[in-house]
């Protein structure tokens, strides 16, 4: 897992999330967040690290999210780590 490779995964997350406006309203509601301000920081390292923690929180978002692209779950923890997560 290449950095360029997490941070892409993180930002599909990130788009993901976008596509569902109440799963998207409570993440902004817990990254403490106004909806313009995730949008700004949608680009950098910690936000898209909070995007992944939150995506592997939520068992069933994060099954809906593999399965609609294909992804390993396992990735997502490997990006997170790449990050500088867990």
């Amino acid at each position: 897992m290449t950095a360029e490779h997490a941070e892409a995964l993180a930002f599909d997350c990130f788009a993901f999330l976008a596509t569902r406006p109440e799963v998207f309203e409570r993440f902004a509601e817990l990254s403490g967040l106004d909806p313009a301000t995730v949008r700004q920081r949608a680009g950098e390292r910690d936000f898209l690290s909070s995007v992944l923690d939150f995506m592997l929180t939520n068992e069933g978002l994060l099954v809906d999210f593999c399965e609609s692209g294909s992804v390993d779950a396992r990735d997502l923890h490997s990006a997170r780590h790449m990050l500088g997560g867990r």
